[in-house]
């Protein structure tokens, strides 16, 4: 098949966090093996040294600074205004018209479902199904400046009465851009402006999240994994094995303060870390039983750990549930906890806050998953690429 008969697949990636960047590589990846499309790619370059040279298209694509994102979300205010959006759409559409697809794919590039909808292309995003409107769970209060002045119990009372019209606020922006360009308004709140689509991909093991009856064009395709082609750090083939192993990784939107405190508690137990930093800590002690690098690839490291340590984000989540490893999630923003809720909810995983997070609470969960075996899923967490092939297949 060649360049002129195959259909023309453009994947766009907000290059916020580098989960939403992994999952469309691992897309790009899967739809080029199947041979029977032309595939394109745009995403900020800020992740390019570990993606590395790639058989399909790249295509330059803004996306607000990482530092910028991140501190909207610990505030909980809204991440896009209305020039941020107008830019994104005019910039969404530049790169449609450069590539001329059939078919788009997005992550977290909300701007895409006012963007395909000038330029009539069907539009699929990929999404978590924790954010969406047919959710049937309760939304925990994430870490905030009102949990660290009133506490959790009371932070949480009030968090649950503001949720909605916190969500309705982080809407007002895409309502506001939908009337710049002439569009009918699809965004009440926050969730439909994260899963507005003609398709909307949940990239969960459905078993895992609690929803409600969906929509024909709501589906899940299992977790879409990959892991970084970082070289293996000088170190690991010369880690002990006399030990439990215990992988460390906060990740890019994790809280990176708490990780001298984790290597400190895990120092004083019969256990060996491997710990990756993502150049946010600086460490300034080491310990005998413990491992740093600045990137590890994560599917080798967790097959390599018994227990794994993250900020409890769906990519780190369903890579250690793949493995069948122990978790310990020390989530911080919504997205996290939503996950991690949703895990501890099914007895797979333990959660510790992280405005709460203590030696004696990491040493005490570290202990429990050394004694628990990990309790085995109803799905597999397997990503189910034909789901979305036949998709573009159909039209």
């Amino acid at each position: 098949m060649n360049n002129q008969t195959r259909k023309r697949v453009l994947l766009f990636a907000e290059a916020v966090t580098l989960a939403h960047v992994a999952r469309s590589v691992k897309l790009a990846e899967e739809l080029t093996k199947t041979g029977k499309y032309a595939v394109g790619m745009a995403a900020d370059a800020r992740y390019d040294h570990l993606i590395g040279a790639v058989p399909w298209q790249r295509m330059p694509l803004f996306s607000i600074s990482s530092d910028f994102f991140l501190r909207k979300l610990a505030t909980g205010q809204p991440m896009y205004s209305l020039d941020t959006l107008v830019r994104y759409v005019n910039d969404d559409i530049a790169a449609i018209e450069a590539f001329k697809p059939d078919f788009v794919i997005g992550d977290f590039r909300l701007s895409l479902a006012l963007s395909c909808t000038l330029k009539k292309i069907p539009y699929a995003t990929v999404t978590n199904a924790y954010w969406s409107p047919y959710l049937d769970m309760r939304y925990p209060v994430p870490e905030n400046p009102l949990v660290d002045l009133l506490g959790v119990k009371i932070s949480d009372i009030i968090f649950q009465f503001i949720q909605p019209w916190a969500f309705k606020l982080h809407a007002v922006a895409f309502r506001r851009a939908c009337k710049h360009f002439g569009i009918a308004s699809f965004a009440s709140d926050m969730r439909e402006t994260y899963t507005h689509a003609d398709f909307t991909l949940y990239a969960d093991v459905q078993s895992l999240i609690p929803m409600k009856p969906l929509p024909n064009n709501h589906i899940f395709i299992g977790p879409v994994l990959w892991s970084t082609r970082a070289p293996l750090p000088v170190w690991w083939n010369a880690i002990p094995k006399e030990n439990p192993i215990v992988f460390v990784t906060l990740g890019s939107s994790g809280e990176s303060s708490l990780l001298p405190m984790i290597l400190k508690t895990l120092s004083t137990m019969p256990v060996t870390v491997m710990c990756v930093t993502a150049d946010k800590a600086k460490l300034l002690h080491t310990y005998q039983n413990c491992f740093t690098a600045e990137f590890v690839p994560a599917e080798q490291a967790v097959k390599k750990a018994d227990i794994v340590i993250c900020n409890g984000g769906s990519p780190m989540v369903y890579q250690t549930l793949i493995e069948s490893k122990a978790i310990i999630g020390i989530p911080s923003n919504l997205d996290q906890y939503l996950m991690m809720a949703a895990l501890q909810k099914a007895g797979r995983g333990q959660l510790i806050r992280a405005g709460l997070a203590k030696p004696n609470l990491i040493a005490e969960a570290v202990g429990v998953a050394l004694s628990e075996k990990p309790l085995p899923l109803e799905d597999k967490p397997i990503l189910a690429i034909d789901k979305i092939t036949g998709l573009i297949d159909s039209l």
